[in-house]
C-alpha cells in the first residue's frame, strides 16, 4: 500500500515537472528564476560600465579609480524576509515592484574623491537613472559605518522585451570596506561575549579609518593636484 502511494506521489511530481503550466508552484518557481536572471543581467550591464571607466582612466590618466568590483544577488530567504518586513506580499511580482536592492554591486576605490567621481560618471550616462542616493560618508551611521549608496535604474534588453531594472551600488574606500566586513560579522554572529565593548572598539576604529582616509586623500592631492568633481546630489540618510 505504501509503495503504491509513493509511486503515485512520484508520478504526480514528475507530471508537475513535465507540465509546469498546470502547477501554480512550478509556474512561480519559473518566474522567480527568470527574475533572478534579469537581475543578473542588470548587474552585468552596470558592472561593465565601471570596468570601462576604470580602463579609460588607466590608459588616459595612468591611474585606476577602482581597485575591484564585487556583485551579489540577494538570497531567496533574504528577499522573502525583506518583503515581509515591508508588509508586501511574498510573490515574484512583488520583488520587482517593491525592492530596490535585490541586485547589488560594491565598488572599492583608493581615495574618497574617487568615490564621488565614479558615482558621478555612472549617473551622468544617458541610460542610467538615479533613483536614490544616501551618503554615509558625509553622514556616517551611529556605529561608524561609511559608504556611498546609490540606487540606479538601467534598461536591459532581453530577447522579446526591454525592462528597466534597479541595482544598488555601494561605493567605498578599501579601509571603509575592511571595517564594514568586520562589522557585518559582528552583527550576524550569534552569542558574542562583550558585544558592547567590541562595538565601541569598532566605532573608534571607524573614526581612525576616516581620519586616515582624509590624510591619504590630502597626500594624493599633493601628488596629482586637486581635481574639481561635480557635486553629487545626495540626501542625508534618514536612519
Amino acid at each position: 500500500m505504501e509503495s503504491i502511494q509513493t509511486n503515485a506521489l512520484n508520478s504526480k511530481y514528475i507530471n508537475s515537472l513535465l507540465r509546469p503550466e498546470e502547477n501554480p508552484f512550478m509556474q512561480e518557481m519559473q518566474s522567480f528564476e527568470e527574475i533572478m536572471m534579469m537581475y543578473s543581467c542588470a548587474i552585468r550591464e552596470v558592472k561593465t560600465k565601471f570596468e570601462v571607466l576604470n580602463d579609460d582612466f588607466s590608459v588616459r590618466y595612468k591611474r585606476n579609480p577602482i581597485e575591484f568590483i564585487q556583485s551579489r544577488i540577494k538570497k531567496p530567504v533574504s528577499i522573502a524576509k525583506k518583503l515581509a518586513s515591508k508588509g508586501c506580499p511574498v510573490t515574484c511580482a512583488s520583488i520587482l515592484n517593491n525592492l530596490d536592492d535585490v541586485a547589488g554591486i560594491r565598488v572599492i576605490c583608493p581615495f574618497i574623491d574617487d568615490i564621488y567621481m565614479v558615482a558621478e560618471k555612472l549617473i551622468s550616462q544617458d541610460d542610467i537613472t538615479l533613483i536614490e542616493a544616501k551618503d554615509y560618508i558625509l553622514h556616517p551611521k551611529p556605529n561608524g559605518y561609511r559608504s556611498l549608496h546609490v540606487i540606479v535604474e538601467i534598461p536591459v534588453f532581453f530577447a522579446d522585451h526591454t525592462r528597466n531594472m534597479r541595482v544598488e551600488v555601494q561605493i567605498r574606500t578599501i579601509a571603509m570596506d575592511f571595517w564594514a566586513s568586520l562589522d557585518h560579522q559582528l552583527r550576524y554572529k550569534k552569542d558574542i561575549p562583550n558585544v558592547d565593548m567590541i562595538s565601541a572598539r569598532l566605532k573608534k576604529c571607524a573614526d581612525v579609518i576616516s581620519a586616515t582616509d582624509l590624510e591619504m586623500q590630502s597626500i594624493k592631492n599633493s601628488i596629482y593636484g586637486q581635481r574639481y568633481i561635480p557635486e553629487l546630489k545626495r540626501e542625508s540618510p534618514k536612519e
